[in-house]
Order: C-alpha cells, then structure tokens, then sequence
C-alpha cells in the first residue's frame, strides 16, 4: 500500500525539519509527502523547497484560502495514495508509525480510518501527557464524539476511499478531524488502536489544543451543525 502524508504548515520554521525527516525516514519510494501551506511569512517555505529539491517525494501547494481547516483540505484533496496520513507542521512521528497503521489496514480490510493514541510533550519533548487517549477519553461512535470529540488529526490515516466522503470539509464544522472521525464512524470503519505513535508538541504557537475551550453556546450550536450535515453526507454517501 502506497502513502501519502497530508501536512499543514504556517510560520512552523522552529520545529518543521524534525518533523519531516521523522516522516520521509519511514516513507517507501513511491510515497508522497503533500504539504500545503497557509501563506507563511517565516522561512518556512524556503525549508520545504530545499527537500522539495532533495527528495521527489515533497510537494508543495499554496492554501488559497486562509486556516487550518482549509489548509488540510488544500493538502488531502492533492494526495494520490491509498493511505492518506495527516500530520501537524511540529510534532515527532516515532520510528514504527507508518508500518504499524499499514500493518493495521492490511489486518482489518474493511476499516477506512484508523487513529493512534499519542504522547504528549512540551517544547523539548518532555512527556507532559502520557496517553491522549486517557485524558480525553477517546473511543470511536458517534454519539460518543458529538457530545465530547476525541479525535486528533495528527493521529489519524484514512483510505482513498474515504475521501469523497470527507470532501469538501464543511467549514461550519469545529475542526477538520473531527469531522473526519465522525464521518467514519458514520460509515462503521473507523479503529482507535492503542500504540502511541507521536509525540504530539505543544508550545506557545500551536494552533490546534488538546483542550476544548468553546463556549456552551458555541458548543450547543456545532453539535446541532454537525449533526444535520453528517446526515447529509450519509444520506449523499449511500
């Protein structure tokens, strides 16, 4: 099975290079790694084009719109392979990451989606979390997820085939993995295994947070979007 990494990245200079390489270090020949960015004004750009340069397996696309969620979708919808794995601009991926998921799919063919549980770590990669799963309670459903996410998109893969389904992601939707989490559990192919595959960094920069931070009403108002769209695309998807 071919991969393909989607990766957002905005002014991720700090931390971006030992990202990639704990990403390409486990990519095959024909694997791709597909980032998109969000119109950074660091030197960001400038690391990737000189992989781009060393190694035909990183593309580099330009977000035309503007956010996170936009940004992973500029970075799916660009991907070729049969395993899509998502991928923040400034975590670690650990040496056994692509061979576990794969060996995962191949175990489990029916399976679209399958997330990880992750370590998480400070600027220097303390562990300051040691199980995402444990601390926010992650297990797949619907149900389960819509009244309290526990989907992380650094954690995740998906299959091809679940890209029509996933695509476009709604905008009004909190965030793009919870969406896509939701989706296949929608479709019953979603797997949460138990290896922790990432360390997950966490500084002043970060953009996403293992905390949900949004008001009752904000929470009360995407339960009820998230709701009706997901019965939408079941509906469209069947």
């Amino acid at each position: 099975m071919k991969v393909s990494v989607a990766m957002a990245t905005y002014n991720g200079e700090k931390y971006l290079k030992q990202q990639i390489d704990s990403i390409l270090s486990q990519l095959g020949n024909e694997d791709e790694l597909i980032i998109s960015d969000d119109h950074s004004s660091d030197q960001t750009p400038a690391i990737i084009k000189k992989y781009i340069s060393e190694d035909h397996r990183v593309k580099l696309f330009m977000n035309d719109e503007k956010g996170v969620t936009s940004n992973f979708e500029n970075a799916i919808k660009r991907t070729q392979n049969e395993i899509i794995f998502l991928s923040d601009q400034d975590d670690v991926w650990k040496p056994e990451k692509v061979k576990t998921v794969k060996d995962y799919y191949e175990k489990n063919p029916t399976i679209q989606m399958i997330m990880s549980d992750i370590t998480v770590v400070d600027n220097q990669l303390n562990t300051t979390i040691e199980s995402f799963y444990e601390f926010r309670g992650s297990r797949a459903g619907v149900l389960k997820n819509i009244i309290k996410n526990s989907y992380i998109g650094c954690a995740m893969s998906f299959k091809k085939e679940l890209k029509t389904k996933i695509l476009p992601i709604p905008r009004n939707v909190p965030m793009h993995d919870m969406w896509i989490g939701l989706v296949a559990d929608m479709n019953k192919s979603a797997l949460l295994i138990p290896e922790k595959l990432i360390y997950y960094r966490r500084h002043d920069a970060t953009v996403t947070s293992v905390e949900n931070t949004s008001s009752l009403k904000d929470k009360i108002l995407w339960r009820f979007q998230i709701s009706s769209l997901l019965l939408k695309s079941f509906i469209t998807n069947r």
